[in-house]
C-alpha cells in the first residue's frame, strides 16, 4: 500500500490527474511500464495515454521493449495517446499498425489506398477486387491519418503540410471509393472527374470534416449523352455511399456534393458545358467564391483540369456582376447568423472565427484578383501571404492574421483528434482546456494559458473588416508613414465598390479631405474611419452615410468633445454610421445642429422628452427673447429641429412605435405652435381685446403628426367684455397672420406650414371667426364632410378655455346623439369613392399609394370616421381624435369584429411606417413606394427588411393592403 501512494505521489507530480488511478494501472501493468511513466510528462492527457497504453499492451505484450528501444516510436505514439482517444481504440483493434509511426514517411497514399482495397493503382480506372473492401480502406485510410497525427502532435509537420497531407489522402481515398463504385457500375459509356471544393479543394482539410465535391462527366466518344449520365449518377452515388456507408471499423466522413449547380435540387452529375451554361446565366456571387478552392481530386484528372481552367475566367470576373455588392451583403449576413446562432465559443463561425478571416481573404481575392494574377491562390494562409506581398493587407495585419488562423486550425485539429469527431465548439470543461493547453507545449498553467492566447487570436481575427478592407483605402487617400506597398487609387475605388459605395471616387475624395495632414483631428479621424466606414457599409446609402460624416466633421471637427466622444464611445459611432447611411433627414437636421451627436449616446438619451419639459424649454426661450418675437421663434424652432432629430433616432432604432411617434411630432407641433403664438402676441404688447385658440385639425389634431405633415388648423377668437368687435376681430387676423409668417421665415430647419384650409368656406371663408360665428355656420351651413373634419378637432394652443368651448360646441355635430341618417352615410360613401377617382395623382399605382391607395391610410380612417359618426353619439369610448384608438373602441364595443379591425390596424400601421420611411430616407416626402429600385430598396431596408428583401417589402405591403381593402368593402361600402 505504501508504494501504491508513493508512486501516485510521483505520478501527480508527473501531470498525472488521477494518480492512484493511474499507479494501479501500472501496478497491473508490471514493472517495465515504469520506465516509461517519464515520457508521458509532457503529453496533453498522461491519464489517458497510460489508460490507452496498457490496454494496446494487452494486445501486443512485447510493446514496452519494442518503445524502450525505439525513441522516435515511443515519442510519436505517446503524443498520439495522450490526445486522440479515437486513434488509441484504433490501435487496439489493430496493434499491428503501431510499427507504422517507426517510418519517417509514408508512400504516396492514392497507390496504398488503391492496393488496399484490391485494385491496381497503374490502371487508367482501378477497379476494387477485395471483397472486403470497404472495411479495408477504411483500416488504410485511418493507418495513414494515426502516421500524420502522429508527426503533427510531435511538431514534425508545419500546419500547412498537414492540412495538404489530409487533403491528398482525403483525394487517395476518394480515388479508392471510385474504384470500388466501378465494381457496381459499368463505366465504359463515361468519363467522370471528381472536383474537390472548399477545404479538401483548396489542400486545407481538417482531420473530420465533410468532403465537398462537384462532379463533372462526359460521355465517351459516340456514347449517348443521357445514357452516359445516368451510369455516371450511378457511379458518383456509390462513390459517396462508400465513404459514408457504416462498417464494423465505422465510416470515414460524410461526401457533400451540395455546392453544385442549382445545390441539393439539381442533378448530382453535369456535363462540362452544362456546368458552363448554369455558371455563365444563373450563379450567384458566393458560387464564384467556392469555386475559388476548385481542384480536381479523383477520377478522369484531365476532365476535372479542363473544367477548372473554364470556371477560372467566370472566377476572376465575378467581381463585376451587377448584382456582386448585393450577393457580398448577403454572404456576410449568413455569416454573421451563424455568429449569433453558434456563441462566441464557436471557433469556426464565432465572433473572431475562422470563417470571419477566410471570407476576408476569399473577397479580397474576388475584389483584386481580376486585375491581379498572384492572388489567384486556392488556401488561405497563400492567398493572405499574396495579398500582403501586392500591397492589399498590411504586412503586420497579415502576420497577425496568419498567426491567429494557424492557432484556430490548430484547436480544431486537437478538438477533433480527440473522438475523429466534427466539432468546432470549444468546451467549458476544464479537463479539455488542460488537454488543449498542453498539446500545445502549455505546462505551467494550460487552462489560464490557452483561455488567454486563444481570445487574444479571436480578439485580433475579429478586428479583420478594419485590418483587411478599410486600412489600405487611408492609406491610398491619406498620407501616412507606411513602410509597406500601398494600395492604388483604383485598387481602393474596387474596394469600395465592392462594399457597396456608389461612387467611390467621391468617397476616396472625402477620406482625403478627412484624413490627410498632421493634425490631432486628422490622426483621430484616420483611427475612426476604418471601423466607419465598414458601418456605412451596412447602411442603405454608404455614399451618403461618408458625405454626412464629412459634413458634419467638417463643421465640429475643431471642438474638442466631437471626435473624443465618437472615439471614445463606440456606441455613439455606430448610431451616428447608420444614422447618417439611412435617413437624410436626419442628416440634414443633425447638419443644423450637430451638438446633438451627444443624443446618441445612449437610449435615455434618445427617449421622447416630456410635454411638460418641452414646455417650459419654449417658454423660456420666448421669455428670453421677448420683444423680439422673430428670434424667438427662431430658437423655438431650433428646439423643433433637435428634438425632431431625437425623434427620428429613436423611430430608425425601432425604440418607439408609429403610434409613439405621431404622438411626439403632434405634441412638438402644439408646443411650437403655442410658443410661437406667445410670440406673436407678446409683440403687440399689452390689452389684447380677445381671446385666441388655436384647434388642431386633421393629422395633427388626430395626434398622428408624421415627419411630413403640416399643421391642419382652425383659428377661433372671442372678444373680451367691453372690447369693439371689429378691434376684437382685427386683433384675431392679426394673431393668426402673424403666428403664421413667424413659423414660415427662411431657417435651416424643416418648416411648420400652418394650413387653414379646413375651416368654414374653405379658403373663401374668413380666417378668423369668433366662437358665435362658428356656431351660426354650423348650425346652418354644416355639411356631412365638415362633421367627418370636425371629428378630429383638437384644442392644440392659445386660451385653453375658448378651446374648450369649441371643442365643446362642435361634439353634437361630430357625434351626433341620433347617429347619422342613411342619407347622409350615402353622402360620404360617394365622397370617398369620387375622392379615390379623382384625387390619386396621375401616373401613380394605386396599389402603392399610402394614402389614397387601396387599403391605404384614407381607406382605415374613413372607416373609423363612418363608425364615429354613427355610433360615438351613444358610445363615449368612440369619442377620441385618434384612429386606432377608435377602431379598438368599436372592438370592445361590438361595432368591428376583432379580425377585422387587425387587418385595418396593421395596413394604417404599415402606410404610416412607409410614408414616415419615405421622408427619413429620401429628405423630402411621397405617398408612394418608390418605382426606382434602388430608393425602394433603401426604404425596405430603413423598415427592418435586409438589402436584398425590397421584393418582400413589395409582397408584404401588397398583401397587407389587399386585406385592409377586402375589409373596407364589406364594412364602409357594405359590401
Amino acid at each position: 500500500m505504501p508504494r501504491i501512494e508513493s508512486t501516485a505521489a510521483r505520478l501527480a507530480k508527473l501531470g498525472f490527474a488521477d494518480g492512484a488511478a493511474a499507479a494501479r494501472l501500472v501496478r497491473q501493468s508490471g514493472a517495465e511500464f515504469e520506465e516509461l511513466l517519464e515520457g508521458l510528462v509532457d503529453v496533453a492527457d498522461p491519464d489517458l495515454a497510460l489508460a490507452t497504453l496498457t490496454r494496446l499492451a494487452e494486445r501486443a505484450p512485447e510493446l514496452a521493449g519494442t518503445l524502450r528501444a525505439d525513441e522516435r516510436l515511443r515519442s510519436r505514439l505517446l503524443a498520439v495517446l495522450g490526445v486522440s482517444a479515437a486513434l488509441g481504440d484504433h490501435l487496439v483493434r489493430h496493434p499491428g499498425q503501431v510499427a507504422l509511426l517507426a517510418v519517417p514517411r509514408l508512400d504516396d497514399p492514392r497507390a496504398e489506398l488503391l492496393r488496399a482495397v484490391g485494385a491496381e493503382p497503374g490502371d487508367g480506372e482501378p477497379r476494387a477486387t477485395d471483397p472486403g473492401a470497404l472495411v479495408a480502406l477504411r483500416v488504410a485510410y485511418r493507418g495513414r491519418l494515426l502516421h500524420l497525427a502522429a508527426r503533427d502532435l510531435t511538431g514534425q509537420a508545419t500546419l500547412s503540410e498537414v492540412t495538404a497531407e489530409l487533403s491528398d489522402l482525403a483525394g487517395a481515398a476518394l480515388e479508392a471509393a471510385l474504384a470500388i463504385a466501378r465494381a457496381e457500375v459499368d463505366t465504359d459509356e463515361v468519363r467522370l472527374a471528381v472536383i474537390g471544393m472548399g477545404k479538401a479543394g483548396a489542400r486545407e482539410l481538417n482531420y473530420i470534416s465533410d468532403v465537398d465535391v462537384i462532379f463533372v462527366a462526359e460521355p465517351r466518344d459516340g456514347a449517348d449523352e443521357t445514357k452516359a449520365l445516368r451510369a455516371a449518377t450511378r457511379l458518383a452515388q456509390a462513390m459517396m455511399r462508400a465513404c459514408t456507408v457504416a462498417t464494423p471499423e465505422g465510416s470515414l466522413w460524410e461526401v457533400d456534393a451540395g455546392l453544385r449547380p442549382e445545390g441539393r435540387s439539381g442533378p448530382l452529375v453535369r456535363t462540362l458545358a452544362s456546368h458552363l451554361a448554369y455558371y455563365r446565366r444563373w450563379a450567384k456571387t458566393w458560387e464564384f467564391q467556392a469555386l475559388l478552392k476548385a481542384r480536381p481530386v479523383a477520377g478522369d484528372l484531365e476532365l476535372g483540369a479542363a473544367y477548372v481552367e473554364a470556371v477560372n475566367d467566370l472566377v476572376w470576373s465575378a467581381a463585376t456582376r451587377d448584382n456582386f455588392v448585393e450577393d457580398v451583403q448577403a454572404m456576410r449576413r449568413r455569416v454573421e447568423a451563424h455568429v449569433r446562432a453558434e456563441g462566441e465559443r464557436q471557433i469556426k463561425l464565432g465572433p473572431g472565427g475562422l470563417r470571419d478571416i477566410e471570407f476576408a481573404v476569399q473577397l479580397l481575392q474576388l475584389v483584386h484578383g481580376r486585375l491581379d494574377p498572384l492572388l489567384r491562390r486556392r488556401a488561405t494562409l497563400p492567398a493572405l501571404a499574396a495579398l500582403s506581398r501586392g500591397g492589399y493587407v498590411g504586412r503586420d495585419d497579415s502576420r497577425g492574421l496568419a498567426e491567429a488562423y494557424t492557432f484556430l486550425r490548430q484547436v480544431e485539429h486537437l478538438l477533433q483528434l480527440h473522438r475523429l469527431r466534427r466539432t468546432h465548439v470549444l468546451p467549458t470543461d476544464p479537463a479539455v482546456l488542460r488537454r488543449l493547453g498542453r498539446a500545445l507545449g502549455m505546462q505551467a498553467d494550460p487552462v489560464g494559458e490557452f483561455t488567454e492566447r486563444w481570445r487574444r487570436h479571436a480578439r485580433e481575427a475579429r478586428r479583420l473588416h478594419e485590418k483587411l478592407f478599410y486600412r489600405p483605402l487611408l492609406q491610398a487617400v491619406a498620407r501616412l508613414p507606411e513602410t509597406e506597398t500601398r494600395l492604388s487609387t483604383a485598387a481602393a475605388a474596387a474596394r469600395l465598390r465592392a462594399l457597396g459605395y456608389v461612387d467611390p471616387d467621391g468617397a476616396l475624395r472625402h477620406l482625403a479631405a478627412l484624413t490627410s495632414g498632421v493634425s490631432r483631428r486628422a490622426a483621430i479621424q484616420r483611427t475612426l474611419l476604418p471601423v466607419m466606414l465598414g458601418w456605412f457599409a451596412d447602411t442603405p446609402d454608404p455614399d451618403a452615410g461618408l458625405l454626412g460624416f464629412r459634413q458634419v466633421s467638417d463643421k465640429l471637427g475643431a471642438t474638442p468633445w466631437y471626435l473624443r466622444l465618437l472615439r471614445d464611445e463606440t456606441a455613439v459611432a455606430a448610431r451616428m454610421a447608420r444614422v447618417l447611411g439611412t435617413s437624410r433627414y436626419a442628416t440634414t437636421l443633425l447638419m443644423h445642429a450637430p451638438d446633438a451627436v451627444a443624443l446618441l449616446g445612449s437610449e435615455k438619451e434618445l427617449a421622447v422628452r416630456s410635454p411638460e419639459s418641452l414646455r417650459a424649454e419654449a417658454s423660456a426661450a420666448v421669455s428670453r427673447h421677448a420683444g423680439v418675437p422673430e428670434t424667438a421663434v427662431a430658437a423655438v424652432r431650433a428646439l423643433r429641429r433637435r428634438e425632431l432629430f431625437r425623434t427620428a433616432v429613436a423611430d430608425l432604432f425601432g425604440l418607439i412605435d408609429i403610434e409613439q411617434v405621431g404622438v411626439a411630432l403632434s405634441t412638438l407641433n402644439d408646443i411650437t405652435i403655442q410658443a410661437a403664438l406667445d410670440a406673436a402676441i407678446s409683440s403687440r404688447g399689452s390689452g389684447l381685446p380677445t381671446r385666441f385658440a388655436v384647434i388642431a385639425m386633421g393629422r395633427l389634431g388626430g395626434m398622428e403628426s408624421s415627419y411630413a405633415s403640416d399643421a391642419d388648423v382652425m383659428f377661433v377668437h372671442s372678444p373680451v367684455p367691453g372690447a369693439p368687435e371689429r378691434a376684437a376681430t382685427d386683433a384675431a387676423h392679426a394673431i393668426a397672420n402673424e403666428l403664421r409668417r413667424l413659423l414660415s421665415l427662411p431657417a435651416p430647419d424643416p418648416p411648420l406650414l400652418i394650413d387653414p384650409d379646413l375651416r368654414p368656406e374653405g379658403r373663401q371663408g374668413p380666417l378668423v371667426r369668433t366662437l358665435a360665428s362658428y356656431e351660426a355656420y354650423y348650425a346652418r351651413w354644416s355639411s356631412p364632410w365638415e362633421a367627418q373634419a370636425l371629428l378630429r378637432a383638437r384644442f392644440s394652443a392659445g386660451d385653453a378655455e375658448l378651446g374648450a368651448a369649441f371643442v365643446s360646441l362642435v361634439d353634437g355635430l361630430r357625434h351626433p346623439p341620433g347617429g347619422l341618417p342613411e342619407e347622409s352615410v350615402r353622402e360620404i360613401r360617394r365622397l370617398k369613392a369620387r375622392m379615390e377617382a379623382e384625387r390619386l395623382p396621375r401616373g401613380a399605382d394605386p396599389a402603392l399609394h399610402t394614402k389614397l391607395g387601396p387599403g391605404g391610410l384614407s381607406d382605415v380612417e374613413w372607416v373609423a370616421q363612418l363608425l364615429q359618426l354613427r355610433h360615438a353619439g351613444a358610445v363615449p369610448s368612440l369619442r377620441t381624435t385618434r384612429t386606432l384608438q377608435t377602431l379598438r373602441a368599436a372592438v370592445a364595443e361590438g361595432l368591428l369584429d376583432e379580425s377585422d379591425e387587425a387587418v385595418l390596424a396593421r395596413a394604417w400601421s404599415f402606410a404610416s411606417r412607409v410614408r414616415d420611411a419615405i421622408m427619413l430616407v429620401k429628405g423630402r416626402p411621397g405617398d408612394s413606394v418608390p418605382a426606382d429600385a434602388r430608393e425602394r430598396a433603401r426604404i425596405a431596408q430603413t423598415l427592418g427588411y435586409p438589402p436584398d428583401g425590397s421584393e418582400d417589402f413589395l409582397d408584404d405591403y401588397r398583401r397587407v393592403t389587399r386585406r385592409a381593402r377586402r375589409v373596407v368593402d364589406r364594412v364602409f361600402y357594405g359590401s
